[in-house]
């Protein structure tokens, strides 16, 4: 729960140093995309704070194109 509490802390202290500035020049992308960002880095923070097992991207890309490396490699011999 302290986690929780710490990275929710941080965000807040984020979102209010950096939000102000961006509506106050009209940077409405940016302020979108930071959100989006903050959002996703929030939600992954704190799923490893609790431990839950986080997937690993690479494995993914790995399995996608491992029957085609397969393939190119059989050849290659």
């Amino acid at each position: 729960m302290v986690v929780i509490v710490g990275i929710l802390a941080a965000a807040i202290v984020m979102i209010m140093l950096e939000v102000p500035t961006l509506r106050k020049q009209k940077m409405k992308k940016e302020l979108w995309v930071f959100s989006i960002l903050m959002l996703v880095a929030v939600g992954l923070s704190i799923a490893m704070g609790l431990q839950i097992d986080i997937p690993n991207p690479v494995d993914g890309i790995t399995m996608l194109y491992k029957p085609f490396s397969d393939f190119v490699f059989h050849f290659l011999k």
